[in-house]
């Protein structure tokens, strides 16, 4: 699944396309993905000008001059192709510009496509029970141990739910967690301040060292231009069951399962 620094990566792409830009054809090639698309989203977007794309959690979204807002979600494995040759028959949603011709294309599905009220965005049920944006300047060691008080499941489990913090995913709270040295099966509560003090710049430095290296690229993710990105070749946890952990403590990282989901750590070196 794209996580937060994909779609970071996506939008950042999509805007040298589109800002600014006017769009002058859209099209729908199916009735839905996870969801139906809006029954107005053509009409919509046929003769909107762009006035700018922004990231929530995992969201992308692409704001117009019509006082509405085209938010999609990739899913497990959607990805926007800029000037494609041909059109695949998995590109669901086609967007045309004076210049540029952009396709949503998902082939599993998964995605979604919606238009709210740029207004109602924060009010927007999928937004308005998000936690703090990982890279902005609301998430402090002092609200994630204030979100984890008292909480029982696992620390890993905690940082996944989208109430406590918005956008993280599997990989980046494996990594985040291996660089702070905090055990992922610790409870949240137990967690202290010293290491949510780590944690935090922990969480930053990933997302962002994986944002500039263009996104994970795991399976079926691609930049908006085609060309992948190399964080995946960087991972110190995530996959590396067996190898020896490069803190050089003698660890071995090793593979639990925590609800439902693969947990990579080493348990020499987080605690």
């Amino acid at each position: 699944m794209p996580e937060l620094p994909e779609v970071e990566t996506t939008v950042r792409g999509l805007a040298r396309i589109l800002d600014g830009q006017r769009i002058e054809r859209a099209a729908v090639h199916r009735a839905d993905l996870r969801r139906p698309f809006p029954p107005d989203l053509v009409q919509t977007l046929t003769g909107a000008r762009v006035t700018g794309l922004g990231r929530r959690a995992k969201y992308g979204m692409v704001h117009t001059d019509r006082g509405r807002t085209l938010v999609f979600h990739l899913g497990m494995s959607g990805r926007w192709r800029i000037d494609p040759p041909a059109l695949d028959k998995h590109d669901h949603l086609v967007i045309e510009t004076a210049h540029h011709r952009l396709a949503l294309n998902d082939a599993r599905r998964f995605g979604s496509v919606d238009l709210v009220q740029e207004a109602e965005l924060d009010a927007w049920p999928a937004f308005a029970v998000l936690g703090p944006e990982p890279l902005g300047a609301d998430l402090t060691p002092s609200l994630l141990r204030a979100a984890t008080r008292g909480r029982k499941p696992p620390i890993k489990l905690l940082l996944l739910d989208q109430r406590v913090v918005a956008g993280l995913g599997n990989i980046y709270v494996c990594e985040a967690l291996w660089r702070a040295r905090i055990d992922p099966r610790k409870r949240g509560g137990s967690v202290t301040r010293p290491q949510f003090e780590r944690l935090v710049p922990a969480i930053r430095a990933v997302l962002e060292q994986s944002i500039a290296d263009g996104g994970s690229t795991l399976r079926d993710f691609a930049q908006p231009d085609g060309e992948l990105g190399y964080f995946a070749s960087r991972f110190d946890v995530y996959g590396r069951e067996g190898a020896t952990c490069r803190h050089d403590d003698g660890g071995v990282v090793r593979r639990i399962v925590q609800g439902g989901r693969s947990t990579w750590f080493c348990p020499q070196c987080q605690k």
